[in-house]
């Protein structure tokens, strides 16, 4: 007797899918199953890749990270070995349509899977036509010589375990009707597998037999002949972009993992392959890295410290855990370092996932410019924000306790404990410091997950009021409780998923009276917010109050919302906040440091600034400025003097940067291109001094250094619409000198709905609500 392999059988052809036509749109559309929606149904126009739409698709159904891992992973010259797909006999019968267009997705973007299907429904479907009764053995059918006859039909000679062995695929996809494995008791699908860890007790399971052990075995024995960073996957067809491309997964993901060990006591690093851990440390712990420490000193203060670490057997990541002396408090998360292919392959999250199983409150310390701060941030049950740090804790229920803790977070330095180096999902390391180690004066920005901040927007039917929905969504510490709009009233908000909130229509008499709102945002147009405002200030509200229109950008009791120019401390105090308009902010970028250096004279200083916006920047309501017909092939001028940017570009640099009485004034020529969104500002500015383009480079690296949302190009790079959109930043570059070294033309770009709006909204607000600057920015 024979036995077949359904589960990795390969069928008879094996071959890269090639592209079928399919419209761009559609292939977005059969994405969305991610955790995102698209923005618009206005698909971004201009000629961008392929590749640069599945970045920009990544970024609204994904994290920052599965963006760097399909950069890292998906777009290299060897890209076309990175998937197999196993599908299921059943879903080439039910569910063809959707893996058709899953797979041509996945081709338009420059990505080759191989296909290999089992059939092992159309092989019983021509066994009982045949007459012929399968018999099977813990799930594997036993084939007799007349089976065999029929098989050889439907079945190739080829074996997917063969296949995969020889292509060493970064991730294999088993395609079924039912999109995982699912547990035989609980009767919920198995989200992750860790084969290392699990695979010897699973398979004891009593539920684990016939199909579903053969599934998991020959899994296993396939990946023990597969590089560590390969996966299987077993979903369905409809969602395997969304397996390919995110870390949220759709089905179940089986993979090897890496065995967690677990050591305590003063001796246990004894227990550790030290070689190993010193190689991780050494090139990984930023304290290690920059000479502040040595691993000889860390590794020798752990003898002296109750402390428990943890790692995995390949050194790609490590722990420790310190216990305090007081039996009533958190456990101290003192170091966590990983390495970056840790990082992408979620081997952070597993090992943070077994320290809350070990411990059942834990508390640690953050720098505030951390790039990974949102991963504390959702990890964390509270937050509380002093000066450059915030201490976070978990499964802390005692609001005695958190008091205590904060209080010895802000107090004068005591003995308590050492300096913790933490280094989380991130892929780069860096550092932080226990609790207890720091004496602060200021104490600022208190927060708990349990009790998030409420903001309401007015106004969110525009492509702005939508990118900070979305924002909002993702951020760790706020909740959107009310969304205002007349003509969406009663349906419910889409793009935001935490909670259920329904469009309302809020009247300015309605604000004043839901006190529990913490900060509103009015999206709304020009001239219109005022009546808003008058309500809130007539109830004496202290609620934060965002104004995303120009009508309070030139009243002093409001503060103007651009810290990276104007500094952080005001917007700190600040409850009455005027958002800067998007050219303007990404043209005062572009001055400030000329400005601010005193190379721009006052008064009419000859500075011109030709800006052109895509066709979101005219708003929702129809008009030629975002009418795509009027807009092909064409780039229309419009209000080529006197618009209000050009006053507001020249009101705030005078003020924030020159003494002189005379105020600067800047000429500003806006247009409209044919591309969504973004904005392109070329500024040619008449200087009082000879320069070069290498010192203007400086200077302006010097101005924003430290600044995560401004990036600074390099002389002679020029920044373009096309990368700058869905990103949440200003990039600034060219430094072009000519005229005898007196005139300098630099050019800055940014995303209008991000930096230029919804961004810049969201950051002003954590600013002034005490939370991170950058918390639920992606960065």
């Amino acid at each position: 007797m024979l036995r077949t392999l359904p589960v990795l059988r390969a069928a008879s052809v094996c071959a890269r899918v090639r592209a079928v036509a399919a419209a761009p749109a559609s292939a977005l559309t059969a994405a969305r199953t991610g955790r995102r929606g698209m923005t618009s149904a206005r698909s971004y126009q201009g000629d961008v890749s392929e590749k640069e739409t599945i970045v920009k698709l990544l970024y609204n159904i994904g994290s920052k990270k599965e963006v760097e891992q399909y950069l890292t992973y998906f777009s290299s010259v060897e890209s076309h070995q990175f998937a197999v797909i196993k599908v299921g006999g059943a879903v080439l019968t039910d569910s063809l349509d959707s893996l058709a267009s899953s797979l041509t997705f996945l081709n338009r973007v420059g990505l080759y899977p191989i296909v290999v299907h089992g059939a092992g429904p159309q092989l019983n479907g021509l066994l009982d036509d045949a007459g012929i009764v399968p018999d099977y053995i813990d799930g594997i059918r036993i084939t007799d010589e007349k089976t065999l006859n029929i098989a050889r039909k439907v079945f190739a000679e080829e074996n997917l375990k063969l296949l995969a062995s020889v292509l060493e695929p970064l991730k294999i996809v088993y395609l079924n009707e039912k999109g995982g494995l699912f547990h035989g008791v609980t009767k919920k699908r198995i989200d992750v597998i860790n084969l290392d860890e699990e695979y010897e007790d699973l398979m004891k399971e009593p539920w684990v037999k016939f199909g579903t052990k053969l599934k998991i075995r020959e899994i296993h024995d396939l990946l023990m002949r597969l590089p560590r960073s390969s996966s299987v996957s077993i979903i369905s067809a409809d969602h395997l972009h969304k397996e390919l491309f995110t870390h949220s997964g759709a089905g179940t993901l089986i993979r090897r993992g890496h065995r967690i060990f677990k050591h305590s006591g003063p001796k246990a690093i004894s227990n550790t392959d030290v070689d190993k851990l010193r190689t991780l440390l050494s090139e990984n712990d930023p304290q290690i890295v920059d000479g502040s420490t040595s691993v000889a000193s860390y590794l020798k203060s752990l003898e002296s410290k109750n402390a428990t670490i943890y790692g995995d057997t390949g050194y790609d990541i490590f722990a420790s855990v310190i216990t305090p002396e007081d039996a009533s408090e958190p456990f101290i998360v003192e170091k966590f370092v990983s390495t970056k292919n840790a990082a992408l392959n979620n081997v952070t999250d597993n090992l943070w996932s077994v320290l809350r199983k070990d411990f059942k409150s834990l508390a640690w310390v953050v720098r505030k410019n951390d790039p990974n701060l949102a991963w504390y941030f959702e990890r964390a049950d509270g937050s509380y924000t002093e000066n450059d740090l915030v201490l976070f804790w978990s499964g802390v229920e005692n609001l005695d306790l958190v008091q205590k803790l904060v209080a010895r977070f802000v107090s004068p330095r005591s003995g308590a404990a050492g300096p913790v180096k933490i280094n989380p999902a991130g892929t780069r390391s860096y550092s932080s410091t226990s609790v207890g180690l720091f004496g602060h004066q200021q104490r600022r920005g208190y927060a708990t997950k349990t009790s998030p901040r409420k903001v309401g927007i007015i106004g969110a039917r525009g492509y702005t009021g939508q990118e900070l929905i979305k924002l909002i969504d993702n951020h760790p510490s706020l909740e959107l409780s009310h969304v205002s709009s007349r003509e969406l009233k009663g349906k419910p908000v889409a793009d935001y998923s935490s909670s259920q909130v329904i469009y309302s229509s809020l009247s300015p008499q309605d604000l004043p009276a839901n006190t529990d709102v913490d900060a509103w945002v009015l999206a709304l147009p020009n001239k219109i917010c005022k009546p808003f405002v008058d309500a809130l200030e007539g109830a004496k509200s202290k609620a934060v109050v965002v104004d995303l229109s120009a009508d309070y950008r030139f009243t002093d009791s409001w503060t103007y919302g651009l810290p990276e120019l104007y500094g952080r401390d005001k917007m700190r105090q600040a409850t009455r906040i005027s958002n800067p308009g998007c050219y303007a902010t990404g043209s005062q970028v572009a001055l400030a440091p000329l400005v601010k250096a005193g190379f721009v004279l006052p008064g009419l200083s000859g500075v011109s600034i030709f800006g052109v916006s895509g066709y979101s920047g005219a708003g929702t309501t129809p008009s030629p400025k975002n009418d795509v017909n009027l807009l092909r092939d064409n780039m229309m001028p419009y209000a080529l003097t006197g618009h209000i940017h050009e006053r507001e570009i020249g009101h705030q640099l005078s003020r924030g940067f020159l003494s002189n009485t005379t105020p600067l004034e800047v000429a500003f020529m806006p247009h409209v291109g044919q591309f969504f969104r973004g904005i392109s500002l070329t500024v040619s500015i008449p200087v009082s001094k000879t320069v070069t383009p290498g010192q203007v480079q400086a200077l302006y690296e010097q101005t924003y250094a430290g600044q995560k949302l401004i990036k600074v190009l390099k002389v002679g790079e020029i920044p373009e619409v096309r990368d700058i959109q869905n990103k949440h930043g200003v990039q600034v570059g060219g430094f072009a000198v000519g005229s005898g070294g007196k005139r300098v033309v630099v050019v800055a770009t940014i995303d209008n709905l991000l930096k230029g709006a919804a961004t810049q909204a969201l950051q002003n607000m954590n600013l002034a609500l005490g939370f991170d600057e950058y918390a639920g920015i992606p960065l």
